[in-house]
This record gives structure tokens, C-alpha cells and sequence, in this order.
């Protein structure tokens, strides 16, 4: 790895919570391209680990409303715990200034699209892969002139682009990771030795652990 490439931990961001690092700075860079403001009402719609992060962002500006919309009424611990509010789609607050969709689903963008309000913009944090996802551009998707924009992490937002590199990026995002209620997105760590008989639970959709983490074996360890 080149040198240039290398961080260092900031010293308040234990190295557990380093793991957390890469989505935080997909977090950032979708705050980036959606621009929120003080006061906006603000809804995320998927309480993932990367929708989670961009709601703990958006609630540290002044006087925002902030509700990460899920379906797993579970979340409601961990989004009122970063700082935002929670509620599932039926419930939402509609008539958002922003929304950021990271549900994954079609319904899930269905749901954002309907919570944005008039000319508001609704960015799209989704990774669909090589699939097909149905959008209702109908009914008052062009009354209301929304605005559905592509987040990518692969590259630094347009807005910073010109005056940030990847390393910067990074490195802020390390720095944003200096608050212990974050630790709340971090599942008890799993042995590798133990991982064929976990892997199971930990893909399974009810899975408890937002972030899990794996123990690697200690150098001394391996024989």
C-alpha cells in the first residue's frame, strides 16, 4: 500500500470503531451531494448501517428534523440514540426538503419519492448491482418537480471535488467517528474460527448486529 494511502487513527477513535470508517465516508459523501441545511425537515429511508450514519450526520445540524423510516421498528433504539427520529412508512413525515434512500428496495424508493416535498431532492445511496428497480416517476413526480440524484463514494461529491482527495475524505471521516454512541452500530466481535457456524445469523435479515465485527487470530496464534 503507498504511503499516501495510510491514515492514522485519530487518537479519541478506538480501532474497533475504525471498522466503521468506510461507511462513514460513503455517509459523508452523500451528505455532500445532498446538501442539507440547518433547520430542513429530513427523512432517510432505510435504517442500515449507511442510512444509520447519514441520519447521525443530518441530526448534528441546528434545529434539523430528522426520521430514518424503516420497516424493522427495531431500528427506533439506534436512530433515537444517534440523534433522529423513527418512524415506519406509513407513519413518515411527508413533505421532506430532503430525502436519502438507502433501503435497497424499490419499495423503498417508492416510499422516499412520496415523502419529498415540492422541488425537493431525493438521493439515491442504493447499490442495485446488475438488477432492475421499478420507479413511480408518475402520478406527481413531475407536478412536484422532484429531483432524484446518484450518491457514489467512488468519487468526492462534485460540490468538494475540486478541493478534496480521497485521503482528506477519509481522514475526515475517521475524525467524525470520535463519538462513543457510535459504538451502538457494532455487533459483539465473532472468532474466524467460529465463522462457518455464524455466517448464517449474521446474514439472516433479523440479524441483531448492525456492523459485525470478526476477530482475526493474533500473529502468536497461528501455527
Amino acid at each position: 500500500m503507498p504511503a499516501e494511502a495510510v491514515c492514522p487513527l485519530p487518537e479519541p477513535v478506538p480501532s474497533r470503531r475504525a471498522v466503521l470508517a468506510a461507511n462513514m465516508e460513503t455517509a459523508l459523501n452523500a451528505v455532500w451531494d445532498g446538501a442539507p441545511a440547518a433547520a430542513d425537515r429530513i427523512a432517510v429511508v432505510g435504517g442500515g448501517l449507511v442510512g444509520l450514519l447519514v441520519a447521525y450526520l443530518c441530526a448534528r445540524l441546528p434545529a434539523a428534523e430528522v426520521t430514518v423510516v424503516d420497516i424493522a421498528a427495531a431500528r427506533a433504539n439506534l436512530a433515537q440514540a444517534l440523534g433522529a427520529r423513527f418512524a415506519q412508512p406509513d407513519a413518515a413525515p411527508g413533505d421532506c426538503d430532503l430525502v436519502f434512500h438507502a433501503s435497497g428496495s424499490g419499495a423503498g424508493l417508492a416510499t422516499a419519492l412520496r415523502l419529498a416535498g415540492e422541488e425537493a431532492i431525493v438521493a439515491e445511496l442504493s447499490w442495485y448491482g446488475s438488477g432492475e428497480v421499478a420507479a413511480p416517476l408518475g402520478e406527481a413526480f413531475h407536478s412536484r418537480r422532484l429531483r432524484l440524484v446518484s450518491s457514489q463514494v467512488g468519487k468526492v461529491a462534485p460540490s468538494h471535488r475540486s478541493r478534496w482527495t480521497h485521503r482528506r475524505r477519509l481522514a475526515a471521516a475517521l475524525a467524525l467517528l470520535d463519538a462513543p454512541a457510535l459504538d451502538l452500530l457494532l455487533a459483539p466481535a465473532i472468532a474466524f474460527e467460529e465463522l462457518p457456524a455464524k455466517l448464517p445469523s449474521v446474514f439472516a435479515c433479523d440479524s441483531d448486529g448492525v456492523c459485525p465485527l470478526i476477530r482475526y487470530p493474533a500473529a502468536d496464534d497461528i501455527h
